[in-house]
């Protein structure tokens, strides 16, 4: 809920619904009874309106209650679940409407059956919690299905950007200097660069932020690219009057979902003030015309706009669906640690359906024939390897196209990464991507985990398929005991 006033004003209107409820009226039935409209009362019983005195008693009198059964906030067995809900997490800190959830019609639907609507919710939690889905991971996987929902494309974002780069006249491919000359002159910021592992921060602690001062202090072990990104998010912080805001990068803690969610509309900023979105529009457009693949090629389009390919790779995602109409895709960065065969996936997206490849919670072991965890796993010191591959995942059907770039992460202790966009090859992404068809690139058959896949010939897999041949194990159970009853019956 968003605060005390809210809460008041839904616990009466559920108790007078269920006080309703109980004598059997009808709404039209109390306004006639009691001569308040049946609008208005419609409105108290959503939670919208809180009644005067002189109307609490007349409603009381017809309901057969007293005046303190109405507005007390303690509510009975029957209905006491909610208040556990309303005044939750999810209530208090989720903006629903950003999602097109009504908040009042959620209530009324939790108040028509809260005992089985609670075990629900107490389902949801418990199962989170033997995936260890801690707030912070169920948070960003809220900001996520965000994303997802509007294609991970704001346009209100893209031309807030765009302003503020044609009235200061921003270079092509701005460096830390612009952006920390715009940042002191505009917003009074002092910015220092600090070596913060004296104070024992870990390099993962790449910025920290004191509003008080309005001081912006920098890890020294930053790389140009890590410095301009940072800079360029302090400015989308200011542009677009985000607050609360996080005052670390990388995250740490975070107070509130609106944090959150603030964090993300500042990246998303500065990713449209690093890469212009016309430019790389048209670049794409160009590249996706040759008819073979060459992944020089590519990675010299994204030295056109970043030195970061996390960056460039990300942007992707901002600009395939809504300028090329290539709508079905997903992005994944993958992470492997020096000395460590453990791969993860740190960063996802689906856009359009759920695409095949996802993050896991369960320590299964990534396909290790997907592009991206190859290139991961054979990465020598200082080495980049881009390359493209034809995934087909054999239990699906789907085909897609992948397009990886591997790396040392400068920043992190032996640490690589693996940035992939991978786009579903129908018949709309084979009109636009002509090398797509280019004997050039390998088809390869995948899976998702190697506890879930089928390729029975695998010579990278790392475990057995013990869900999948449960699974199966499971299926001609259910055969045989079809089989039993057709002879029985």
């Amino acid at each position: 809920m968003a605060n005390d006033s809210d809460f008041i004003k839904t616990v009466f209107g559920l108790k007078m619904k269920q006080f309703r409820q109980k004598k059997n009226y009808s709404l039209q039935d109390l306004a006639h009874i009691t001569g308040v409209s049946k609008s208005y009362l419609n409105e108290i019983e959503n939670g919208k309106k809180y009644p005067k005195h002189d109307k609490i008693s007349q409603l009381a009198s017809a309901l057969n209650c007293t005046y303190d059964d109405l507005v007390s906030t303690k509510l009975d067995k029957s209905l006491a679940p909610i208040t556990e809900i309303l005044q939750s997490d999810f209530f208090k800190e989720i903006p629903l409407d950003l999602f097109g959830i009504n908040r009042n019609n959620l209530i009324s639907i939790i108040s028509d059956a809260p005992k089985k609507v609670t075990a629900f919710i107490n389902t949801l939690i418990e199962i989170s919690k033997n995936y260890n889905l801690s707030k912070e991971r169920f948070y960003f996987a809220v900001v996520r299905s965000f994303q997802e929902l509007y294609d991970n494309y704001f346009p209100e974002i893209e031309e807030k950007a765009n302003n503020y780069i044609l009235e200061n006249n921003i270079s092509t491919k701005p460096k830390s200097a612009e952006f920390e000359e715009l940042l002191e002159k505009q917003f009074e910021y002092e910015i220092k660069s600090l070596d913060l592992e004296q104070y024992g921060a870990s390099g993962k602690l790449r910025s920290l932020f004191i509003p008080e001062k309005k001081l912006l202090l920098l890890n020294a072990l930053l790389d140009e690219d890590q410095k301009t990104f940072i800079l360029a998010k302090e400015i989308g912080f200011n542009i677009l009057n985000l607050n609360p805001r996080p005052n670390t990068y990388s995250w740490l803690d975070f107070t509130s979902f609106e944090e959150l969610l603030n964090n993300y509309y500042a990246a998303y900023f500065a990713g449209s003030l690093l890469i212009r979105k016309e430019t790389l529009t048209q670049k794409l457009s160009d590249f996706f015309q040759n008819e073979e693949w060459n992944p020089t090629h590519f990675e010299n389009l994204i030295q056109e706009f970043t030195n970061s390919p996390e960056t460039f790779y990300y942007r992707l995602t901002n600009i395939l669906p809504q300028e090329l109409g290539i709508k079905d895709l997903f992005y994944l960065c993958f992470t492997k640690k020096k000395n460590s065969d453990k791969i993860q996936i740190l960063k996802e997206l689906h856009l359009n359906q759920q695409q095949a490849p996802h993050a896991n919670a369960t320590s299964e072991h990534y396909c290790r024939r997907w592009i991206a965890v190859k290139n991961l796993s054979s990465l020598k010191e200082n080495e980049k390897v881009t390359d493209a591959q034809i995934s087909h995942y054999k239990d699906t059907g789907l085909t897609y196209l992948v397009i990886s770039t591997s790396q040392k992460n400068p920043f992190s202790d032996g640490t690589n990464r693996s940035y992939c966009i991978g786009i579903l090859l129908n018949s709309n992404a084979l009109k636009k991507i002509k090398f797509a068809k280019s004997n050039q690139i390998k088809t390869v058959d995948v899976g998702i985990t190697c506890e879930f896949c089928s390729i029975s010939d695998c010579e990278v897999r790392k475990a057995p398929p013990l869900r999948l041949e449960k699974q199966i194990f499971n299926e001609n159970m259910k055969k045989s005991i079809q089989k039993i009853r057709k002879e029985i019956l």
